[in-house]
């Protein structure tokens, strides 16, 4: 679970082909506060069969030889000495410190899934296929029936729709299928030991030995995906602290365990934290005017479903949306395929992960698994997502006719969108801010 807001949304795909869906893939993208309006990072899972935040090839051979990793080992057990007067200073007593650290080694690994990061993409359509598939659907409604006398009650205590939580279990971890087996601290001190991103790393360990020195669960029990994402629906440690309950009163938040109830209704108590409101949908499907302004597609702009609906906005029965406050149109993938309009719970679902299509995700979802339509409208599905090189280009085509982006790095946020319109407006093109290949090709 990230905390971040994000505009937009990117999708790295995996190297190698994907798994056979009857198994019910996990599905997290990355949250990113600067992907692209069609796509979504994924990051990887510790299963093969997952397609969890970034994907990556099935077999990640080292190119280290066994006596360099002896000598990385030795300098990360340097590290954990220097690193356990830090953490005691931040509360965490000796012994902890020592259970913790028993016989944990660098794990080389874990280094080059973080380093592996792919360049090819999947546009939303994609990742949607996947995410509200049919069979993930049915395994939803499954879950839903199975685990319903404690969903009902956690729908009862927090106010967030049981629909909304199994569908996030879903694309965390397959409905718990794919919780991740990789030691946390084993993870979080190798992570914490490289140089990339150690401050983040570091936070992330000492919340982890809180939690374990809190006695919700033993060193070697507490286990999740390589980059430390925890339980049936993959808390980081910091948001485990601040947001994970006790629902079962046995004294423990235990999101590791077969019974999903702990993790749950954490899942529902951090969606309630963040305003969550009950009755209000996360978005619905929409038709446009044909003389539809798409620079009123914005999330910076709200308004009612009342003033949306002079303006000859209707769903896709062709009536009016009921009024459940104010709403944004969005347009994930332009003008060419489906259009929301989104309430204040589509915010709500971002806190768990920023990226909108993990958003759209999680709500189209959790509709289907309460019986609900499919999205009615076509993708432009003979589109293909742009690669890392392809994106940085737009951006210097972009900025050096004028329409600056404020940045080559590949990554399509506010800015470049912003950027995107305004050449549209310009060019006498329709203004949805989509980075198609299609527009790279006009720029060249």
């Amino acid at each position: 679970m990230r905390i971040c807001t994000s505009a937009g949304i990117l999708i790295l795909a995996m190297t190698g082909s994907l798994a056979d869906e009857t198994i019910d893939n996990s599905i997290r993208p990355e949250s990113r506060a600067d992907a692209a309006p069609a796509e979504i990072r994924m990051a990887s899972a510790d299963i093969d069969t997952s397609l969890r935040p970034v994907l990556r090839p099935r077999s990640i051979k080292t190119s280290e030889s066994p006596v360099m990793e002896q000598e990385a080992d030795q300098r990360f057990q340097d590290w954990v000495e220097t690193f356990r007067p830090r953490a005691q200073a931040q509360g965490i007593s000796a012994a902890v410190l020592d259970r913790a650290f028993a016989g944990v080694t660098y794990d080389a690994n874990i280094i080059r899934r973080d380093r592996n990061q792919s360049e090819f993409s999947k546009t939303i359509w994609e990742y949607l296929d996947s995410a509200a598939s049919q069979t993930r659907i049915s395994n939803g409604q499954s879950a839903l029936r199975k685990h319903d006398s404690s969903l009902n009650a956690i729908e009862a205590r927090y106010g967030v729709e049981k629909e909304v939580v199994v569908a996030i279990w879903g694309l965390e971890s397959a409905y718990g299928t794919y919780r991740g087996n990789t030691d946390i601290v084993r993870a979080l001190s190798t992570l914490a030991f490289d140089a990339r991103r150690s401050a983040f790393f570091e936070t992330q360990l000492i919340a982890a030995l809180k939690i374990l020195q809190s006695g919700d669960t033993a060193p070697r029990d507490m286990t999740g995906s390589w980059a430390g994402a925890m339980g049936h629906t993959q808390f980081i440690p910091t948001s485990y602290l601040d947001y994970a309950v006790d629902f079962t009163g046995d004294g423990r938040r235990d999101i590791w365990s077969d019974d999903p109830s702990d993790a749950l209704a954490s899942t529902a108590a951090y969606l309630a934290r963040f305003g969550w409101t009950k009755g209000q949908p996360w978005g619905v499907e929409i038709k446009l005017p044909d003389d539809f302004d798409f620079q009123l597609a914005d999330r910076k702009i709200r308004k009612s479903a009342t003033e949306w609906s002079r303006m000859g906005v209707v769903g896709v029965n062709g009536k009016p949306v009921p009024d459940h406050g104010p709403a944004s149109i969005l347009t994930p993938a332009g003008s060419g395929g489906a259009v929301f309009m989104i309430f204040k719970n589509f915010s709500v679902i971002e806190r768990y992960n920023a990226a909108d299509a993990y958003v759209i995700g999680v709500g189209h979802l959790s509709d289907r698994i309460a019986g609900g339509a499919a999205i009615q409208a076509p993708w432009p599905r003979g589109d293909r997502a742009l690669t890392l090189k392809e994106r940085k280009e737009m951006q210097q085509r972009l900025t050096a006719r004028g329409f600056d982006t404020q940045g080559i790095d590949g990554r399509i946020g506010p800015l470049t969108i912003d950027a995107v319109r305004a050449y549209q407006v310009a060019s006498g093109l329709t203004p949805d801010g989509y980075a198609s290949l299609n527009l790279l090709s006009r720029l060249r």
